[in-house]
């Protein structure tokens, strides 16, 4: 019987949580750190059950999709432990200079056909500075800007002046990926050829210039649920627009080529967490979760996902569009998501299941 009660009062303080946070409160990263920590699965349940309500108040039925370019691959000079496309590591990912405008046509072309809102140029290097390259790189984003087919991403390291953001942001782009990967903390033990500090740097730089951040991190790399915590703690302070959760997906001649996976629930329990912390932002699911979520894939929406990377990965294989539009309309979602976007996270907009309001809902966590 007291055991019984218990597990009550978590539920309940899952429920109150849900509910301050639908009413514009904020958690604490105590409380935050609460929620990380639950390890029964009925207290895990009902933490999805309250995530997915936030979902639905702020969000609606609306899902992000977005799909990337591999603009540039390996031979990148930093030694981030999880990545195959390191010159530090001996791996048999692609090797290739940066891009012509074809490859980039047909990814837009391909999201246009899908409904995919946005397309990232990605490249494996330490970052942009002035010069050549720069050059290209605003080529390539003014044409997809000019075609209209899609939304122009670029996920493209470190910045290195106020400069560049600038010109990216003068040749249309609209959002920039840029992860902090892991927490403060947690940083050194997976990267030591840069810092989270240059990170930060760099978000700033784009903040500067007008714009958007998709900012999140890896999981599954040994860190811990306090490192978690931190991470969405930070991606809330500087204010990230999309929030990608990528899952370590070990990959042959890395450093984490050996680690364990995370089992399912850790991850759809560390997506609700990020849903409650990050109570308006787009939390996009990318790398790593065919492998690691298999038949539980669509259970991300129920734990407070609202984006989803669509398409391959960087170096990785994920199931095809069709497959994951096929999902999204079984689960009643829809991915005709507002390419002039991120009104919603705005002070005081919520949504219905009709799309976005910026009228505050009152509605009831059950």
């Amino acid at each position: 019987m007291s055991l019984e009660k218990v597990d009550m009062d978590r539920g309940a303080r899952i429920r109150d949580f849900g509910q301050r946070v639908m009413s514009g409160d904020v958690l604490s990263r105590e409380e935050a750190l609460w929620l990380f920590e639950l390890e029964e699965r009925a207290d895990i349940m009902d933490l999805l059950s309250v995530a997915n309500r936030v979902r639905e108040h702020f969000k609606g039925n609306k899902i992000h999709l977005c799909s990337i370019v591999n603009a540039k691959a390996g031979g990148c000079s930093e030694n981030c432990k999880f990545c195959a496309q390191s010159a530090a590591y001996q791996g048999d990912s692609p090797r290739y200079g940066f891009i012509d405008r074809e490859p980039v046509e047909e990814a837009a072309d391909e999201a246009e056909r899908n409904g995919v809102t946005a397309v990232g140029l990605v490249a494996a290097w330490r970052g942009l500075k002035e010069g050549p390259i720069l050059d290209e790189v605003c080529d390539r984003i003014r044409e997809m800007a000019a075609e209209g087919k899609t939304r122009p991403d670029a996920s493209l390291g470190l910045i290195e002046s106020q400069a560049v953001a600038d010109r990216l942001k003068e040749a249309g782009l609209e959002c920039y990926g840029h992860n902090l990967e892991s927490s403060r903390r947690f940083f050194p033990e997976h990267c030591t050829t840069h810092a989270f500090e240059d990170r930060l740097q760099t978000i700033q730089y784009l903040k500067n210039a007008g714009i958007k951040i998709c900012s999140g991190g890896i999981i599954g790399m040994g860190e811990t649920r306090a490192d978690r915590c931190d991470l969405a703690m930070s991606l809330r302070e500087i204010g990230a627009n999309v929030v990608p959760i990528n899952i370590l997906n070990p990959i042959e001649g890395t450093p984490y080529e050996n680690n364990e996976p995370l089992a399912p629930f850790e991850i759809l329990k560390t997506i609700a967490c990020f849903r409650l912390i990050l109570p308006q932002k787009e939390i996009m699911i990318a790398g790593g979760r065919t492998v690691n979520l298999r038949d539980l894939q669509s259970m991300v929406f129920m734990a407070g996902a609202s984006a989803l990377m669509v398409g391959n990965y960087l170096t990785t294989l994920n199931q095809p569009v069709e497959k994951d539009l096929q999902m999204l309309k079984d689960l009643g979602l829809d991915s005709d998501w507002d390419k002039a976007g991120f009104s919603d996270q705005d002070e005081g907009c919520g949504a219905t299941s009709a799309g976005p309001s910026c009228q505050p809902e009152t509605a009831e966590v059950a």
